[in-house]
Order: structure tokens, then sequence, then C-alpha cells
């Protein structure tokens, strides 16, 4: 009698077809996810937002010359933002909260101050990690731009 079994019940030919299968495999899965989401963070009117930073700079520049300063605390749940420099600004500040990678993750709020001067916004749920912070007067004077990694109950200086 012959020692010699089918190919289908050694290990070796099924190891050389499994390998290439999982790239196979992987690729489409791959390309499934590339066709299902699109890239945030390419501009479609680059051009635009290009002449749009001038303006910006401008409000920042202005922002730091006439010493507007923001203390933000955040905890998992609240942000507080209270000013503590420059002109005394008591109408709504128009804040956001920019995800660098994830638009959809992004916050855009307009918010007033309360009796006491600060400004709360609550939150869904905690955020946590690498934000862009920008607030900027109701009127589109000035603005405060800065970049913080958000951990948790911590204190940020804006300015």
């Amino acid at each position: 009698m012959s020692d010699i079994q089918p190919w289908y019940k050694q290990f070796w030919p099924w190891f050389l077809i499994i390998l290439p299968l999982c790239a196979v495999v992987a690729s489409i899965n791959l390309l499934l996810i590339a066709l299902d989401t699109s890239d945030s963070l390419v501009a479609e009117e680059y051009y635009k937002e290009g002449k749009a930073i001038n303006q910006d700079l401008r409000k920042i520049n202005h922002a730091k010359k006439i010493g507007m300063q923001y203390l933000a605390k955040i905890d998992g749940s609240m942000i507080e933002i209270t000013q503590h420099g420059g002109p005394a600004y008591t109408a709504a500040l128009n804040i956001n909260f920019y995800h660098r990678t994830l638009k959809a993750l992004d916050i855009d709020l307009k918010v007033t101050a309360d009796g006491s001067g600060i400004y709360r916004i609550p939150l869904d749920e905690s955020i946590r990690g690498p934000w862009e912070i920008r607030i900027e007067g109701f009127d589109a004077e000035w603005r405060i731009q800065q970049r913080i990694d958000i951990t948790d109950n911590v204190e940020y200086w804006l300015n």
C-alpha cells in the first residue's frame, strides 16, 4: 500500500494557499474602507481658504495686541472658559474645537457667559487627545487659536 496522502490532507499546500488568501482578503477590506470614507483634510476650495488665512492672522495679531487671554478648565463633562486679560468682553463667543484628524468630532458652538462671566460648555461625552481650540469674539474682530492635548481635569491658558 502506498504511504502518500492526497494533497488536500497535507499541511504545506494549505499553508501556501492561506498566506496569499489572507493578503487578498485584507486588500479587499482596505479597498472597501478607502471607498467608504473621504479625506477630510483636503479642502475643495483651497484658494479661498488660503486667502482667508491672512484674515485669520490679522485677527490673531489683534487679539495679542489688545491682550486677550482666557483660561479653559476641562474636565470629563464640562468646559469652563473665563477671561483673564484684555478689555472686558461680555458678548457671546464663537468657540470651535477641531480634532486634528477626525472632522466628524469637531465642535462648533456659540456660547454666552453666565452671571459670573464664565462660559460653560456641557459635553455629551469626554473629549481627550489632540485638539485645536479657537475662540473668536462674536463681532469677529479678534481670535485666539491654540493647539492643546486634552487629558483629564486640566487647565489651559489660551492667548
